[in-house]
């Protein structure tokens, strides 16, 4: 039977496939594919955690006092029992040889089957085994973990059988994202998040349909179930009729076309009707993305996120030469086209493993949105903000480079990274390296820096608004949380002003400014931003060519001249009719 489940449309599109689920667990589980010659290996991982936890048990049992009440001896007997059991262990390696998961992946999804199997028993008794089986597990994990060979984590496999496969999660951190993102899987859902969550600025990214706060999704759909994701509507239906799945199979084949005829923008240049020429560059968040920014016509990369250099590394933070090396790749690759690197942004939605010694007064921070992040943290750490300096003056070296500050609020921030990046540049004259003038560019991401741009335009040679940012703090919205998503609207009068008079300042300032926000992706907001004035956008560069194709068939003066009446909306549903209007008016023109 068909089950329709319904979340917030982060990504368009339509994809089907098999469920893989990504169990929560009071265990931090690594979850990755390995290849075909690291199978035997992760089955002798599983084997040898199995017989060192069954070792465990039985030395506890020997050494029981003789006091110890009987139903303790019991119930590590049904631990025993359970451990050897093959449901569990013939099964777990059943995950690793057909799906090629890592052994922690496989045998929490053994688990989650399981878990389902006793919830669903009758026998009271029986069903609260659950918790022994969980328990088991759990051992079992913790000993694979205080063994785990990290160089595992390395192998990645490209393709996992014949079906396509669809991840679905309570959440997924943003460090896991970065291990899937170049994985197998062809749809995300997720019980949580919003509409620039993490996990839905990756699946726009990666251009796969994604539906976030789906609730209870992770707990209704199993694995391996058939499973339609329509992106466009947020809709997930389960167990898919036959006919229902030759429609969406349809609608694949369409979007696929659709892509095609993009494709054959690819090197027109990006003008519109009245002759303004746009720039287009990419949102990158590892070197080897790169070369994807320049397949797709970017004019260069408006946003590097160093972040990802930081995370998922169990807490320990790259130095200065392996810096350099990240950031000389993505410079070289880029063939002389400008590099902006923006400096860490840890913090929120973004935490390291260990962020320092310094900040574990932080860790447990009731509003880290509003706490210690991006340059507020960097300015704590003079020692590692000097040493990404260091290295982002490196790579200027060998192509250009330019440097984004990331949730600047204060014109004391702006002269502290100022005092910082001169200091830098002083050891690297002292030691010899050679390094190039670079700009220095804000991020308007809170309210206050919009509001005084002019001032810190004064000390800074360029701006770029972060969108995602800006909306969650005029609106007070955290944007992670579905509780609260349906707030979060782009089309608010006050997002919009802040905006058009950001772009207006720098226009009268002289200086170059630029969206790289998740607005500057998404075709609905093209027609606005050009009639703001915006003329250079940063997106992930899956989104480039659909912009493109909006900016060829814009006329920037005419929407300038529809501005006032966009901007004047008493409320965000007017705002977007209007521009909606404009738009099929637009298209029937042209």
């Amino acid at each position: 039977m068909s089950i329709q489940l319904f979340g917030l449309a982060v990504s368009r599109g339509v994809a089907i496939g098999r469920a893989v689920l990504v169990a929560a667990s009071r265990v931090d589980v690594a979850h990755y594919f390995v290849d075909d010659s690291q199978v035997d290996f992760e089955i002798n991982r599983l084997r040898i955690a199995r017989d060192e936890v069954a070792a465990e048990l039985t030395t506890l049992q020997r050494d029981m006092p003789a006091d110890a009440p009987g139903e303790l001896s019991a119930l590590l007997d049904v631990h025993l029992l359970l451990i050897h059991d093959e449901a569990l262990t013939d099964a777990t390696k059943q995950w690793i040889r057909g799906r090629h998961y890592n052994a922690e992946w496989a045998l929490s999804a053994q688990l989650e089957v399981l878990a389902r199997q006793f919830d669903e028993m009758e026998d009271e008794y029986l069903r609260e085994r659950k918790a022994d089986l969980e328990q088991v597990v759990e051992r079992l994990l913790r000993v694979m973990a205080r063994g785990a060979n990290a160089s595992v984590a390395s192998h990645r496999r490209d393709a996992a059988g014949e079906d396509p496969l669809i991840l679905v999660a309570n959440d997924v951190a943003p460090a896991d994202m970065m291990q899937f993102k170049r994985s197998v899987f062809t749809g995300f859902i997720t019980d949580v998040g919003g509409k620039t969550s993490h996990t839905a600025i990756v699946a726009r990214s990666l251009d796969i349909p994604a539906v976030v706060g789906a609730r209870e999704a992770s707990r209704i759909i199993r694995q391996d179930d058939w499973i339609v994701i329509d992106g466009d509507a947020g809709v997930v239906i389960v167990s898919p009729s036959p006919i229902l799945l030759e429609e969406y199979r349809f609608r694949q084949r369409q979007s696929e076309l659709e892509r095609a005829r993009l494709s054959r923008l690819r090197f027109t240049p990006a003008v519109t009707l009245d002759g303004e020429r746009i720039e287009l560059l990419a949102n990158i968040e590892l070197p080897s993305d790169a070369p994807v920014a320049l397949q797709a016509g970017a004019m260069g990369v408006g946003l590097f996120r160093s972040e990802f250099l930081f995370m998922n590394r169990g807490g320990e933070l790259p130095g200065e030469d392996e810096q350099f090396e990240a950031y000389k790749a993505a410079v070289v690759a880029m063939n002389g086209m400008p590099v902006t690197i923006r400096t860490v942004d840890i913090g929120a939605d973004k935490p390291l493993e260990r962020m320092s010694i310094n900040d574990l007064r932080h860790e447990h921070a009731l509003n880290p949105a509003l706490g210690l992040r991006a340059i507020r943290w960097s300015l704590s750490e003079p020692g590692m903000f000097r040493q990404q300096l260091r290295a982002i003056l490196r790579a200027s070296a060998f192509g250009k480079v330019k440097l984004l500050i990331p949730m600047v609020a204060h014109l004391s921030e702006a002269q502290l990274v100022l005092d910082a990046l001169a200091r830098a540049k002083q050891q690297l004259r002292e030691a010899g390296r050679a390094f190039d003038d670079i700009e220095v560019g804000a991020m308007v991401e809170v309210p206050a820096a919009a509001l005084v741009l002019p001032s810190l335009l004064k000390l800074f040679d360029f701006a770029s608004i972060g969108t995602n940012d800006l909306i969650q703090y005029t609106l007070a919205i955290d944007r992670a949380d579905e509780a609260v998503a349906h707030l979060y609207d782009p089309w608010h009068p006050a997002v919009l002003q802040l905006i058009s008079g950001a772009i207006t300042q720098a226009r009268i300032a002289g200086k170059q400014i630029s969206v790289c926000g998740e607005m500057a992706g998404d075709p609905s907001f093209t027609e606005l931003l050009l009639g703001m004035g915006l003329r250079s956008f940063s997106m992930h560069p899956s989104q480039l060519l659909a912009i493109k194709q909006r900016i060829l068939r814009t006329d920037a003066s005419r929407w300038a001249g529809r501005l006032g009446s966009l901007l004047g909306a008493d409320d965000p549903q007017t705002a977007c009719a209007a521009a909606k209007r404009a738009q099929v008016g637009q298209q029937i023109a042209t």
